[in-house]
């Protein structure tokens, strides 16, 4: 068997930009083979840049950059009499731009059209790019990449809340990859053919969850109201559909609303039911419990994620015990549609006291009742009887005063099913969409790193 041999490797000192060894070890091996190393320097250029006295009168784009390789944003934009700062430099087009103190973390944006003429301060830094070398989609990518985040990285200095790169020593010290200009422009078109799928899967999921929306609003036979429709003049409201004499116009809008159903208004609850299922702590005998919290639940998609914790420890809100069948409905802050139906895997686990909970029963279907809450209308008046101020929620009591439109079971289950199968088919878009994306930065790495 072969021992292990001691290998010795030669640098020179130019070649060193600090003594961590480990560092640069990682650093010059992290490219793939054959691959053109370049210093920033071969195809950025220092700027001229413009600067420009504030004027108070005028309107101004205030740039900055974000990290990860987002790029360069407007930040604000705001009239010249409201910035400290009297001279701004000038943004023009096919430039590099990063703050040159705090320079981490792939925080390098490209102007483009959509910034030429904004404004930055003298924190900012730009550098002219040659697009004969270097196509600008590639460079912007490169800053997505965790790989080459991780290697620039490598090369930042200072404290900890300023850490940066100076402009001369990434032009001329920093090396990356940079194929020639026909291979940069093909591996970006493949990243952006993945992307651009991405984006139209996540726009039809778009689509589908507002047609979710307007096919319960048609089987109902409800009218979509707008968020800031004004009632004006006198309105009549039916005395069966109203539980107390101070109606306010945002709740009367809702309940003229829902008046227009092709079916009779029920209050939840009258028809479903609300069982106690205290948690018996003392009672338990295993050690350890699964126990779902308020955050735990995601819209749309129920619950994702569940903490196992040991029942001496438990919190103060583990109080519910829940089943197969249930449907947990969030009663903090109710219009973040923290609602789930429990699947056989989340069969006797644990819930926050922030959850009502209403059992399944063959005389009604919870997926309809839960889309139901989730839509417009259940949403308003969850909000309309939320009570509180910096942790707004809704009593039990009055969660039962909600009114649904109530067709038969059948109809209920055909409903309950169409958006169902709809809103499997918005996560299978998602999964697919976040796949391409991760995709695309998985190729476009694969092309430039070992």
């Amino acid at each position: 068997m072969e021992k292990n041999k001691t290998m010795l490797k030669n640098i020179t000192f130019s070649e060193i930009i600090n003594w961590d060894v480990k560092n640069f070890f990682r650093q010059v091996n992290v490219f793939k083979e054959g691959i053109r190393i370049v210093p920033f320097g071969f195809f950025l250029s220092k700027s001229d840049v413009e600067k420009i006295k504030i004027e108070d009168e005028n309107e101004y784009k205030v740039l900055g950059v974000r990290s990860y390789g987002k790029g360069a944003f407007i930040n604000r934009e705001v009239m010249g009499d409201t910035l400290k700062m009297r001279t701004y430099q000038l943004a023009k087009k096919n430039r590099l731009f990063w703050c040159k103190v705090d320079t981490k973390n792939g925080a390098f944006g490209i102007i483009n059209d959509s910034f030429v003429n904004g404004i930055a301060s003298s924190n900012m830094t730009f550098a002219d790019i040659n697009t004969n070398e270097a196509n600008l989609e590639f460079i912007q990518t490169l800053f997505k990449s965790k790989k080459i985040n991780e290697y620039m990285d490598g090369y930042v200095t200072g404290t900890t809340n300023r850490k940066y790169i100076k402009p001369d020593q990434l032009r001329e010290e920093i090396k990356i990859p940079l194929p020639f200009i026909t291979a940069q422009n093909k591996i970006v078109d493949s990243y952006n053919t993945k992307m651009v799928l991405a984006k139209q899967q996540e726009t039809k999921a778009t689509d589908l969850e507002k047609e979710i929306e307007v096919y319960l609003d048609d089987a109902l036979g409800l009218k979509k109201l707008k968020e800031k429709e004004n009632v004006k003049g006198l309105q009549f409201i039916s005395l069966k559909n109203l539980d107390r004499w101070d109606v306010l116009t945002k709740d009367l809008r809702t309940l003229n609303g829902l008046s227009n159903s092709k079916y009779d208004l029920k209050k939840i609850g009258s028809i479903y039911d609300f069982p106690s299922k205290s948690w018996k702590k003392k009672e338990y005998k295993k050690e350890t419990f699964k126990y779902i919290e308020l955050g735990a639940i995601e819209e749309n998609f129920g619950v994702k994620r569940v903490k196992e914790i040991e029942v001496k420890k438990a919190p103060s809100r583990a109080t519910q015990q829940i089943n197969t069948g249930d449907l947990i409905i969030g009663t903090t802050r109710p219009y973040l549609k923290r609602f789930a139906i429990i699947n056989t895997k989340h069969d006797n686990n644990i819930c926050s006291s922030g959850f009502s909970i209403i059992e399944p029963s063959p005389n009604y279907d919870l997926n309809f009742l839960k889309e139901f809450l989730m839509s417009f209308y259940g949403i308003e008046q969850l909000k309309n009887r939320m009570t509180g101020g910096t942790y707004p929620a809704i009593t039990n009591t009055e969660l039962k005063e909600i009114l649904i439109p109530l067709p038969k079971i059948a109809t209920q289950k055909e409903i309950g099913n169409h958006i169902l199968n709809l809103k499997n088919e918005i996560k299978n878009l998602k999964k697919e969409a976040k796949q391409n994306r991760e995709q695309a930065i998985l190729d476009f790495e694969n092309e430039i790193f070992n």
